[in-house]
């Protein structure tokens, strides 16, 4: 009898070992050779209308482990399959940042040498880009930080209401490593990105026909303007090209989001900025379009969500930006994982 509970114990331990991956079973920290942050997914992880996530995970973390992380976002999960990790940061700085720092400082894994790509969509400026270009981010600024005035209380009601305070200058902005950025845009500037006819249409009928408003979408360099609020208008753009300029960014102002300058923040605390990659496409813009005002866009009774179907100004580029972003992400982990970036 006693055997047989011996036999049936060590059954147990076998058992639970072949659960374990080897990595952890033998003590040794597992490898990660590229970690992918987007910031939010629409609904599941595959097989839907995708969110900012589901065409990395689909394609590299199918089937892989799944790891609980320890002050990171309620529920989300670290996938891990053959060197490339996926995490969900969850939207805004807060959340970026913080899953950002509980993934990296996790001591079950190695990122000593492993390049972050920090993706997403948002809106790009007007006239520099178009719905549906993708970015290769040179440089992040942080529109919260520095003085903001109500158009109201100033002198002049249509000067532009930010003033800069050098005393938030070195958490302000964050210039990323010339070189990499360099080698990441030789690479992916001549990759083909898409629009749709709807989208095409759109733009080219909310700027009276302008030429720029109805080109091909591209692959470009940019500066991201990171703010905690989903902004729009013509004078916060015109806010955002006086940050972008007083900062000496060394590309133009091109995108608005809310997460970037969080990421870069955790990445340069921990001496990572050098591997640190940013890549973000455009699913709306920083001015409103065809008659559309804040009332209009933001009332609840108003208002659907950018990935919703019923909505007007990015319903129909929003799948099609999603797959631009990943045919350029996609290049870049492979020159990665093939040593050739």
């Amino acid at each position: 009898m006693k055997k047989i509970f011996t036999l049936y114990g060590l059954y147990i331990v076998i058992f639970t070992l072949l659960l374990i991956p080897a990595a952890a079973a033998d003590g040794e920290k597992i490898h990660i050779d590229v970690l992918i942050l987007p910031k939010f997914e629409v609904s599941d992880m595959y097989g839907d209308f995708p969110g900012e996530a589901q065409y990395y995970y689909e394609a590299y973390l199918a089937g892989g482990e799944e790891y609980e992380i320890s002050g990171g976002y309620q529920d989300h999960k670290l996938y891990v399959k053959d060197g490339i990790a996926l995490y969900v940061t969850g939207m805004g700085k807060v959340n970026s940042a913080m899953s950002t720092m509980a993934v990296l400082t996790d001591d079950r894994f190695d990122f000593s040498d492993a390049y972050v790509i920090s993706t997403g969509c948002g809106g790009t400026a007007v006239e520099y880009g178009v719905m549906g270009d993708v970015f290769v981010v040179t440089s992040i600024v942080d529109f919260d930080l520095g003085h903001h005035a109500d158009s109201r209380e100033m002198t002049d009601p249509s000067a532009l209401t930010w003033f800069r305070s050098d005393s938030y200058d070195d958490i302000a902005y964050i210039l990323l490593d010339p070189d990499l950025t360099d080698r990441v845009y030789d690479l992916v500037k001549d990759v083909r990105v898409e629009t749709t006819e709807v989208t095409r249409n759109f733009m080219t009928a909310s700027f009276d026909n302008a030429d720029w408003a109805g080109r091909d979408p591209m692959v470009l360099r940019g500066t991201t303007v990171t703010s905690d609020n989903y902004w729009k208008g013509t004078y916060h753009h015109g806010n955002a090209m006086k940050m972008v300029e007083s900062y000496g960014c060394p590309d133009p102002f091109a995108m608005s989001e809310m997460e970037e300058i969080g990421v870069g923040t955790v990445l340069n605390r921990l001496g990572m900025l050098d591997r640190f990659i940013v890549i973000r496409d455009c699913v709306n813009m920083d001015v409103f379009m065809a008659g559309q005002t804040p009332e209009s866009l933001w009332d609840p009774d108003f208002h659907e969500s950018l990935a919703s179907e019923n909505n007007v100004e990015a319903a129909d580029i929003f799948e099609t930006a999603q797959k631009n972003n990943f045919a350029v992400g996609s290049v870049v982990i492979q020159a990665i994982l093939d040593g050739t970036l």
